[in-house]
């Protein structure tokens, strides 16, 4: 291990834990059983509360833990007052309403989660799956809107590795343009890489992340090189003898190559970052202001949003975004209106590019949650009957787009299990069913 101190150890831990939206079904998990939703919830257990809170209720930085259960279930909506952030600026002289058709009887609705024989009511898997935050739209009109735990309307949340998926859109976005080519390679966009794995790498496959790469997120394993990557990329002082790469970027020059690239899908946060850089590289802006550019400002969103940087002021493209639930809702809206032809600032070519998928023969060893699926422009295609597609991030957030349903899902959760294969069995299901009681209710 490179670390010197168990809070250099535990600030590690919470980057890596952002970096991925699914890990490996095989990852080991506790065998003691974790509370429950209401018994995890942070009010209930009174998680910086009071005026000092008291030291026993007190979550801070750099105690080291603010990121494991059930802290994470208060951290999650306090990101900013845990980690260096940079600023997402909306615009500053209007925003997108977005008006309402609410549906009550949508907590009611049955479905039966995989591999289960007794149904769930849609009230009752928000709490099995540590929901905080979720929001429906359907037709354009939000339908359904709940706030539990850390969440309230106003309160950011993290997004964890749905930024990489903000990330694809703004590559796509950029390749549209005419601003960057998807078959240039990295190394000669990025000089800096030339002598790392990604220099014979096309912009294409790193977005994809069919590289070939000689890195490991094996959470499990204490030598893995995620270790490595999160200590360059910790924003506190380094320990006394450190001697690794400072960064994101100087780790990114370390990577190296192990295979081919564009043979097989590999989840590695590492991709997302290069393509961060490749985007401030070709535009000469920085990460967060493009995704202000782009994204907040032109669709109206009504927060600012922001996101976490490494101890050089370096955004975390790979999953250090911070935003409100109705603003990823009006990102949902706005892919799903490109898909179904609609023009708006993401055009329908782009959104049935990312649609469309990636190489599912590249994807067939992925994840058993998500078998048929594949992985374009970071986002997670599913091939299913409705066309969907999603951005994904560790501990249950979503934002789940139903082009057949014209319907978009956002979640925000605190699930203890990292992986989402720990909540899959119950929320893909349920997305389905409500596609279901969506499209019955408008032909009614």
């Amino acid at each position: 291990m490179r670390f010197a101190s168990p809070q250099r150890i535990f600030v590690s831990v919470f980057i890596g834990l952002m970096a991925t939206a699914v890990l490996p079904v095989t990852a080991a998990t506790s065998s003691v059983e974790p509370l429950n939703a209401e018994q995890s919830d942070p009010r209930t257990l009174g998680w910086m509360q009071g005026f000092p809170p008291p030291v026993e209720k007190r979550i801070t930085q750099p105690d080291s833990n603010f990121f494991s259960f059930p802290k994470l279930r208060w951290s999650v909506c306090h990101m900013r007052e845990l980690l260096p952030t940079a600023a997402i600026p909306r615009a500053i002289d209007h925003y997108a309403p977005l008006p309402e058709a609410l549906i009550a009887s949508i907590d009611q609705l049955q479905f039966t989660p995989t591999g289960a024989s007794t149904p769930i009511s849609w009230h009752d898997s928000l709490a099995a799956n540590y929901t905080d935050g979720l929001l429906v739209l359907h037709l354009g009109k939000v339908v359904y809107e709940s706030y539990r735990g850390c969440l309230g309307p106003q309160q950011h949340h993290a997004a964890m590795s749905m930024t990489k998926s903000i990330t694809g859109l703004l590559a796509e976005m950029l390749i549209a343009q005419g601003l960057l080519d998807e078959s240039a390679l990295v190394g000669q966009l990025i000089p800096a890489l030339q002598d790392s794995a990604f220099a014979n790498a096309t912009v294409r496959q790193v977005m994809d992340m069919t590289t070939a790469l000689q890195y490991s997120e094996d959470y499990a394993d204490p030598t893995a090189d995620i270790w490595q990557y999160s200590a360059a990329a910790n924003p506190l002082p380094k320990p006394a003898g450190y001697q690794g790469p400072v960064g994101y970027f100087e780790y990114l020059m370390t990577v190296r190559a192990a295979g081919e690239h564009g043979k097989v899908f590999g989840y590695k946060t590492v991709n997302s970052d290069v393509l961060g850089w490749v985007l401030a590289t070709v535009t000469g802006k920085p990460y967060h202001q493009l995704v202000s550019e782009l994204l907040w400002q032109p669709l109206g969103m009504q927060q600012d949003a922001y996101v976490t940087v490494d101890g050089l002021g370096t955004p975390f493209a790979g999953g250090g975004i911070s935003a409100t639930l109705r603003d990823l809702g009006r990102l949902g809206q706005a892919l799903l209106d490109a898909t179904l032809g609609k023009p708006g600032v993401i055009t329908p070519e782009l959104a049935r590019s990312i649609q469309a998928g990636g190489d599912q023969a590249a994807f067939a060893d992925g994840f058993s949650s998500l078998t048929g699926g594949s992985y374009r422009s970071m986002w997670w295609v599913f091939h299913n009957p409705h066309q969907a597609f999603a951005a994904r991030g560790v501990h249950g957030q979503t934002i789940y787009i139903d082009p057949t349903a014209d319907m978009v899902i956002v979640r925000f959760a605190s699930h203890p299990v990292a992986s989402n294969s720990a909540n899959d069995a119950t929320s893909l299901p349920a997305y389905q069913a409500l596609a279901e009681f969506l499209m019955q209710q408008n032909s009614d």
